[in-house]
């Protein structure tokens, strides 16, 4: 089953995390100081934060998959969409391993598709390296 994915930049983590743990009436799944996310099943999505206080707002949009079969379903349908598709292949980001394509819409908005097939201890690595925010975070 796919799951939409949402990945929003914020001015100040904590104050997002408030504000989304009330909205959803759930806590982040994954809190680090620079980044949150809720897998949340009602509605089915991944909805991500990510620490940029210069440029907040909506930093991508995707489709999340479940196995590598239907991320071969999703990137047929990328095919389809005759846009220039960026593979990235297998790669860290976000705190997690994945294997992902992306795809950028008529308005500018980036849209990825990606099976995550693990977790990592580090926000990225090559081109997605970021180093993390020397301020901790903690749920509340």
């Amino acid at each position: 089953m796919k799951r939409f994915h949402v990945n929003v930049r914020v001015k100040n983590l904590q104050e997002s995390v408030n504000f989304y743990t009330a909205l959803f009436a759930a806590e982040p799944t994954v809190l680090k100081p620079d980044y949150a996310k809720w897998m949340l099943e009602d509605p089915r999505i991944n909805f991500a934060i990510s620490l940029h206080p210069e440029n907040a707002g909506i930093e991508h949009l995707g489709i999340q998959v479940e196995s590598e079969e239907e991320l071969g379903e999703v990137y047929k349908r990328l095919q389809n969409a005759k846009g220039a598709i960026r593979e990235e292949g297998k790669c860290t980001c976000c705190y997690a391993k994945s294997e992902k394509s992306w795809i950028t819409d008529p308005q500018g908005v980036d849209w990825e598709t990606f099976y995550t097939y693990g977790e990592a201890t580090v926000y990225g690595e090559g081109k997605n390296a970021r180093q993390p925010e020397k301020e901790t975070v903690a749920a509340h």
